[in-house]
């Protein structure tokens, strides 16, 4: 009995974390392997992901292929530290697969409908320019009537730089561009601008100067 007391040691165990050190008598050599097991018990962790280190060095089990068992042996004495860490899991196998799908969402694909035209298009840029995604995507989210006007623009350009009316022509062409994305009301919508509404009125929570007297006055401010 006394023999075996002289042939263990007691160590510090410590755990990344706020908790305390611990104390263990372990044997003097011990495998690797054992220790492992002996601190998971300790501390109930999972052995097949536990991770030790002594005097800064990672213990592994390291296996000859000479040797049968393969187990590798260590030396601890008295007062050694040990550092003991959980590896964290791996990523599940199905949020890999939604990483690999969520990657091929942000691909460009042409729709199955599209005419063969924007199909012959769509595989010269994309397989012989090469075209990186965003820009394709850019792209064919244009209509062809709209290539078709900013082709005529870039041909007309010219001509409107040469009888020396640029300038207007770039500022029509911006006044064009907001006459046509000007929205449609609908029958009984009423406008954000009172001037345009019947009777001049005005949309719930309008802030203007009768609002302002009137809240003064009231005392809400």
């Amino acid at each position: 009995m006394a023999g075996e007391e002289s042939d263990t040691v007691e160590i510090t165990l410590k755990t990344i974390g706020p908790a305390r050190p611990t104390r263990l008598r372990v044997p003097g050599t011990i495998k690797i392997k054992d220790l492992r097991r002996l601190v998971a018990a300790e501390f109930r962790l999972p052995e097949e992901r536990l991770k030790l280190v002594l005097k800064g060095k990672t213990l592994q089990e390291r296996k000859e292929k000479n040797d049968n068992d393969g187990d590798a042996l260590i030396r601890l004495q008295n007062g050694d530290s040990l550092i003991v860490a959980v590896v964290p899991k791996p990523p599940a196998r199905y949020l890999q697969e939604a990483d690999d799908d969520d990657d091929e969402d942000l691909k460009f694909r042409i729709p199955q409908s599209t005419n063969w035209l924007k199909k012959r298009i769509f595989l010269f840029l994309h397989e012989k320019l090469r075209l990186p995604d965003i820009l394709l995507m850019a792209i064919f989210s244009i209509s062809l009537k709209a290539w078709f006007g900013i082709l005529i623009w870039f041909s007309l350009a010219p001509v409107a730089q040469k009888w020396g009316i640029g300038p207007i022509y770039i500022l029509g062409t911006g006044f064009f561009i907001i006459l046509l994305n000007l929205g449609k009301r609908q029958q009984g919508d009423a406008s954000a601008y009172s001037i345009f509404n019947e009777d001049f009125r005005e949309l719930p929570g309008t802030l203007n100067a009768d609002r302002l007297d009137r809240d003064i006055r009231a005392g809400q401010f």
